[in-house]
């Protein structure tokens, strides 16, 4: 399939660029088996699924990674953290005016915390950092909210741009598994009076999820890498709801990946898993866990719209985004939802 084949016109003011004031508020475009369309409220989640079913959520948490700071020239540069790889060394992205080299000092925060340039892993740079880094983000840090908000974070973003039930120990992410977003206390414990109980997986979302394809044939495109873990609870109740005869559920892209990732770790049937994951999905991929999965509106040759179209059909997707597009729906990871029905047929 070619990137042409995911395109499709989004007017400009279409974007949500600041939450609704309730995390819930927002509309749900039902695509079922057969491809039609259905305009519901977000809250209608609770008709829409079954009891003993199995809803799966991501719970990583968002770092405050993007960091201000300048060379040691003086020249103003902005690091984003990618990924820890000790207390107080990281993948970066640095954003300067000319490319930084091995051995180059550079120094962030309102205290100009040093930090050195180590060298580079692919397209990142390794910074180790004379402090610890989650201390300095804490401090110093903004959330990394996506570029198309064209602006800078802001208090609400805090509260925000974070999940309800988010595990503090796993603090780790540079974007948020904004399907989650939509969730908040009351619904989730509507859910489980229903007998619709949560699980959890985690993946921690890398800055590339942000980053286009390049290549006009996607089979060529490469995934960036994501940690990931499926634990044994999270199996377990998997494996007895489609015992049972239930459907799984996956809330958000980066829970399907996860759960993807470790039935393919085990040639095609889930068991607890962890590790790195650069699993692509895209159409004539077989999903071997999920059935229904809950996720935002996406962008335009994104993977996570191949991710979507191979769940259901990308015509089917590309009909259904015309909908909304007609209904007025607010787009990306402020915007409304989907709820999407497996086509197996």
């Amino acid at each position: 399939m070619q990137l042409s084949d995911f395109s499709y016109h989004l007017p400009e003011e279409l974007i949500a660029h600041y939450p609704l004031s309730q995390r819930s508020a927002s509309r749900l475009l039902h695509l079922d088996t057969q491809g039609q369309c259905h305009h519901q409220q977000f809250t209608d989640i609770l008709n829409l699924l079954d009891a003993g079913d199995v809803l799966i959520l991501n719970d990583t948490k968002v770092m405050k990674a993007r960091l201000k700071g300048k060379r040691s020239s003086g020249g103003a540069i902005e690091v984003l953290i990618e990924r820890l790889t000790t207390p107080m060394t990281a993948y970066c992205h640095i954003k300067a005016s000319n490319t930084l080299k091995a051995g180059a000092e550079i120094f962030v925060g309102a205290d100009n915390i040093a930090a050195t340039v180590q060298g580079r892993h692919e397209n990142l740079f390794i910074v180790q950092f004379s402090q610890p880094i989650l201390d300095i983000l804490e401090q110093y840090g903004q959330l990394p909210i996506p570029p198309y908000f064209n602006r800078e974070a802001e208090s609400i973003d805090n509260e925000r741009y974070q999940t309800v039930f988010h595990n503090p120990e796993k603090l780790a992410s540079v974007a948020a598994p904004t399907a989650s977003l939509h969730f908040d206390d009351n619904l989730l414990n509507q859910l489980r009076q229903k007998g619709i109980t949560p699980h959890f997986v985690t993946l921690h979302v890398g800055a590339g999820t942000f980053l286009p394809v390049r290549v006009e044939d996607i089979a060529q495109h490469v995934m960036h890498a994501e940690w990931c873990e499926v634990p044994e609870a999270t199996v377990h109740a998997i494996q007895a709801a489609k015992a049972r005869g239930n459907k799984v559920i996956a809330v958000g892209t980066t829970a399907t990946r996860a759960l993807e990732s470790a039935a393919q770790a085990h040639n095609g049937t889930l068991a607890a898993w962890s590790g790195d994951t650069q699993i692509f999905i895209y159409p004539g991929f077989k999903f071997n866990v999920i059935d229904r999965l809950i996720t935002n509106f996406h962008l335009p040759g994104s993977t996570l719209l191949m991710l979507v179209s191979a769940l259901s059909t990308q015509e089917h997707i590309l009909t259904a985004y015309q909908h909304a597009v007609a209904e007025k729906y607010r787009f990306f990871s402020y915007g409304d939802a989907m709820l999407i029905d497996q086509v197996t047929a």
